[in-house]
C-alpha cells in the first residue's frame, strides 16, 4: 500500500538527517507525526522524546556541547518552533552545533488564520538561517544547510493526509558524515614573549601553540593552564607597581593575549580595556571579545619570539598564591555561614580525573573559578555563550547523556556533576522531566545551592545598603518552593544537607557508586554574601 506525499517526504528527510545527526529529540505534534514516525523506524538515529520544546531545544543543546555536532529537535508547528528561540540564541552565541526541524502548514496556508499557523521562515532571525522545505525535491538543501552553518533551521512543510494506515518501513542504515567544521582562520601574529604577557582564557578557549608557558588567567572552561594566575588578582595587574615585602615589583603586563571569549570577571575585563596595556584577540569564530574596543591586532594563531622573564614568572605565581590562599582563608571564616562559595568548594575538592562538570550562570561559575577551575582531567562546561540561566537543567540532563553514550562499553557512566542555584533550577525545572521509556541519566548529580533566591544580586551594585527598600522582593526574589516534593514528582531522588561536612560526604557518596539521576540540594544562606566578597577583596588588598 503506497504512503501519503507526507510520509514519503518524511522518510527521506529521516535519512538526510542520520547522516547527519546522531541524536535528536522529539516533541508530540500532529504536524511533525510524520517525521516522528519516519524516525523512529530508524536504528542509526538515538531518539529521545520531551514534552516541552524550550526543554528539548536546551537538552539538544547540552548533548551537542559534548558531541560537537548537532543535535536534532523535532516539533509542531506554531509557538512550539518559538520555544527554541532561547536555546538557538545561546547556540548561536556559543558557535554551539543544534539543528530546529520544524514542521510547518503548507505556505498557501500563512496568513490565512489557520490554526497553529503562523510565519515559521526566518523565525530565528541571525541566529540561524531558515531553510524551507516543501517537497523531497529540496531535500539537497538539508546537506547544504548543514555543511554551511553550525546552526540549522529545517522549515518542513507537511500536507494533509499526514499519516498514512501503516507506519513507515525501517529505513536502511546509512553512513554518517564527519561533523562540518566551522572554525574560522583569522591568521598568524608574531608575539614577543620577552614583553611581560598575560593570557585571559574564556569559554571558548582552545590551546594555543607557544602559549604554554605565559602565565593565565583561565575561566572554568578553558583549558587548564600550566601557569594559572588567580582571577581574584587581577587587579594587582592593573597597578604599574607594587610593594611586596619591602620590594617594589612592576606588576602591569605589557601585553594581553585574550583567547576565546570571557565574561566572568569584572576585574579582569578592567584589564582588557586599559589603554596602556596592548591587547591581542585570538578567535576562531567570527567573534572578538572586546566591550571595550581596545584590541590593536585579531589573529587565531601566534608565532612567538623570547620567553617570559623568570621575575615575570615568579610575580605571576605570586598572584596566583596570593588569591588562592584568600579563598581558602576565607572558607575557614564561620561568621559567613554556609554559602554558595562553601558549596563550589565541597564540589570541586571531590571531582576527580574522568568526570564532567556542568556550571550554571550567576554565582556557581563565578565560585567555581575562585575556587581554581579549570583541572586537568575534568571536562567543564557552562552556558557562556549569552551567560543566561535559561535551559541548564536540561543542558545537564543532555551532558550527562551524551557523556556516557561515548562510553557505551564500560561497567559504569562516567560521573557528570552539575552546581546550579535555586533559581536556574526552578528556572529549568522541566528539564528534570523524562518518560519511563526514555533514555536517564545513569549518573549525574545535580547540586543546587538553594539560599532562597538570587544570591547573585548581594554583592552587585543593587545590593548596596542605601538602595537594598525593595530588594529582597524585586532582586532577592524569595520563593520558599520545596525543592523535595518538586523532584518527588518528577521521579528524581533528591537529598537535603545543611553543612559543608554533609554535603562533602553526600558528594564523595557518589564516587563510590553510581547516582543514578539525583538532586542534592544545599541549604545556603545569601545574606553574608556581600560582606565575604568585601573580605576577599581586603585579603588581596586592593
Amino acid at each position: 500500500m503506497s504512503q501519503p506525499e507526507s510520509i514519503s517526504l518524511a522518510t527521506a528527510l529521516a535519512a538526510k538527517l542520520a547522516e547527519n545527526l546522531s541524536d535528536v529529540v522529539l516533541c508530540p505534534g500532529s504536524r511533525n507525526s510524520p517525521l516522528s514516525l519516519a524516525l523512529l523506524a530508524r536504528t542509526d538515529i538515538r531518539v529521545h522524546v520531551r514534552i516541552d520544546e524550550r526543554s528539548a531545544a536546551f537538552l539538544a543543546l547540552g548533548m551537542a556541547r559534548v558531541q560537537h555536532r548537532a543535535v536534532g529537535v523535532v516539533m509542531t508547528s506554531g509557538t512550539a518552533v518559538a520555544n527554541c528561540l532561547p536555546a538557538m540564541v545561546e547556540a548561536a552565541h556559543s558557535h554551539t552545533p543544534l539543528a530546529i526541524i520544524s514542521a510547518d502548514r503548507p505556505e498557501r496556508l500563512i496568513g490565512t488564520g489557520a490554526s497553529q499557523t503562523i510565519q515559521q521562515q526566518g523565525i530565528f532571525g541571525s541566529f540561524a538561517e531558515s531553510t524551507q522545505l516543501n517537497d523531497i525535491s529540496d531535500l539537497g538543501l538539508v546537506d547544504e544547510a548543514f555543511r554551511a552553518n553550525a546552526q540549522v533551521h529545517l522549515n518542513v512543510a507537511f500536507d494533509n493526509p499526514l499519516v498514512g494506515s501503516e507506519l513507515p518501513v525501517t529505513g536502511q542504515e546509512v553512513t554518517r558524515v564527519a561533523a562540518a567544521g566551522h572554525f574560522i582562520d583569522h591568521g598568524e601574529l608574531e608575539l614577543d614573549l620577552s614583553l611581560d604577557t598575560l593570557v585571559i582564557a574564556g569559554d571558548e578557549a582552545w590551546q594555543v601553540p607557544g602559549l604554554e608557558d605565559v602565565p593565565t588567567i583561565a575561566e572554568p572552561t578553558a583549558p587548564a593552564p600550566y601557569h594559572p594566575v588567580h582571577a581574584l588578582t587581577a587587579g594587582v595587574f592593573a597597578h604599574e607597581q607594587i610593594s611586596a615585602n619591602d620590594y617594589v615589583v612592576n606588576t602591569k603586563p605589557k601585553q594581553l593575549v585574550v583567547v576565546g571569549h570571557p565574561t566572568l570577571h569584572r576585574e579582569v575585563l578592567a584589564l582588557m580595556a586599559d589603554p596602556e596595556i596592548e591587547l591581542t584577540l585570538l578567535s576562531r569564530t567570527a567573534q572578538f571579545t572586546d566591550p571595550a574596543g581596545n584590541a590593536t591586532r585579531r589573529g587565531s594563531s601566534v608565532k612567538v619570539t623570547g620567553a617570559p622573564s623568570k621575575q615575570w614568572i615568579k610575580i605571576c605565581q605570586g598572584a596566583a598564591e596570593l588569591g588562592a590562599g584568600a579563598v581558602r582563608e576565607i572558607l575557614e571564616v564561620t561568621d559567613y555561614g554556609f554559602t554558595g562559595l562553601h558549596v563550589a568548594a565541597a564540589v570541586t575538592d571531590t571531582l576527580g580525573i574522568g568526570d564532567t562538570l556542568l556550571l550554571g550562570s550567576s554565582n556557581p561559575v563565578r565560585d567555581a573559578s575562585l575556587l581554581g577551575m579549570p583541572f586537568d582531567g575534568v571536562d567543564t562546561y557552562a552556558p557562556r555563550g549569552v551567560a543566561g540561566i535559561d535551559g541548564t537543567v536540561s543542558q545537564a540532563v543532555g551532558v550527562a547523556l551524551a557523556t556516557q553514550a561515548l562510553h557505551p562499553t564500560e561497567l559504569r557512566a562516567p560521573r557528570t556533576v552539575a552546581l546550579i542555584g535555586d533559581v536556574t533550577f526552578l528556572h529549568d525545572i522541566n528539564g528534570l522531566q523524562i518518560g519511563p521509556a526514555e533514555r536517564r541519566p545513569e549518573n549525574l548529580t545535580i547540586v543546587v545551592a538553594n539560599d532562597d533566591g538570587g544570591g547573585i544580586f548581594e554583592s552587585l551594585e543593587i545590593g548596596a545598603p542605601g538602595l537594598r527598600r525593595d530588594f529582597d522582593r524585586v532582586f532577592g526574589t524569595p520563593h520558599e518552593a520545596d525543592l523535595a516534593a518538586l523532584c518527588d514528582g518528577y521521579g528524581v531522588d533528591h537529598r537535603e544537607v545543611g553543612t559543608l561536612r554533609e554535603l562533602i560526604d553526600a558528594l564523595l557518596d557518589t564516587t563510590e557508586a553510581p547516582a543514578g539521576f539525583q538532586v542534592i540540594e544545599a541549604k545556603t544562606i545569601r545574606g553574608t554574601r556581600r560582606a565575604l566578597h568585601q573580605a576577599l577583596e581586603d585579603k588581596i588588598g586592593l
